[in-house]
């Protein structure tokens, strides 16, 4: 695989979780039906795929162990959001799921990493929910159905970055990076069927160039990709899409991770990017609000 100066500027270190106790235990988005369990021997080989496509395209992978009883622990991009040598733990809303944090963060001391939290006691769910965009360090953060606005102010402040709000207006695009997928500086995969008419103005705001996806497109996880240099890994590319990225001088690769999608989760749902880099030495920078 081609490997170039392209990308987002990071994404090139990744944190996974094997899916040794992967299954669908509850139900907490429209996806999950603890009637429909995912294969187990077939969730191991989609994992061993998509590891094998991202090393490929020049990535290398940290592991993070599974822990019998947290079936979700295997979907990392939740854990938190990394930037730079600081590690924010997330706050689950789902009790299902707060277990994790614990494991989240004895692995992020244990890597050296500044642990934080957001202020407060909102819901934050980490780089599903936060994906920087654009080079000047802006966030774009979701917020909604997973996590509260009321949090993206304590994450611009805790970091100083600019956060840019986005509502999450359909229960199937419960998480931000269902919706929003950087590409470079100038180019993101955005599901506009899950963002409200401003949602919409603010990622055109930050991007001069969106590639805006079909709902079939929308419905088959394509935004939830891993950005590798290059190369999008994806779990489904329609030949459409497959087109304007070409044009836009990106390879992709096809990482089936069905057995995964029974749990609302994806490609980029399965690994968290360890190095976002930090922003410039300056003051904190308040949340960005009102019109785009």
């Amino acid at each position: 695989m081609a490997i170039d100066a392209k990308g987002p500027g990071w994404g090139r270190r990744l944190l996974m979780c094997e899916p040794r106790f992967f299954t669908v235990a509850y139900e907490i988005n429209p996806y999950m039906h603890v009637e429909v369990r995912p294969d187990p021997e077939g969730a191991m080989g989609q994992w061993a795929g998509l590891v094998g496509l991202l090393q490929q395209a020049g990535a290398s992978i940290e592991r993070l162990g599974p822990v019998e009883g947290l079936p979700d622990l295997v979907f990392t991009a939740n854990a938190g959001f990394v930037q730079g040598g600081r590690f924010v733990a997330s706050r689950f809303r789902h009790p299902e799921r707060q277990a994790e944090t614990a494991v989240d963060v004895a692995w992020a001391r244990s890597q050296g990493y500044v642990v934080e939290e957001v202020p407060g006691k909102e819901p934050f769910e980490g780089a599903g929910d936060a994906l920087p965009s654009g080079p000047r360090g802006v966030v774009l953060a979701g917020y909604r159905q997973r996590s509260s606005i009321q949090a993206h102010a304590g994450l611009s402040r805790l970091l100083g970055v600019p956060v840019r709000s986005v509502e999450l207006v359909d229960e199937r695009f419960y998480h931000l990076d269902l919706v929003f997928c950087p590409l470079d500086d100038r180019r993101a995969m955005v599901a506009g069927q899950g963002l409200d008419d401003y949602g919409c103005r603010v990622v055109r705001s930050l991007v001069p160039e969106p590639i805006w996806l079909e709902g079939s497109e929308a419905a088959a996880f394509c935004a939830n990709s891993v950005v590798v240099g290059g190369v999008v890994v994806m779990p489904a590319c329609p030949p459409r899409l497959g087109r304007a990225l070409e044009a836009a001088g990106y390879e992709v690769a096809v990482a089936p991770v069905g057995e995964f999608l029974k749990a609302g989760g994806g490609c980029r749902c399965l690994t968290l990017a360890l190095d976002v880099p930090a922003p410039p030495a300056v003051a904190p920078a308040p949340a960005l609000w009102g019109s785009a």
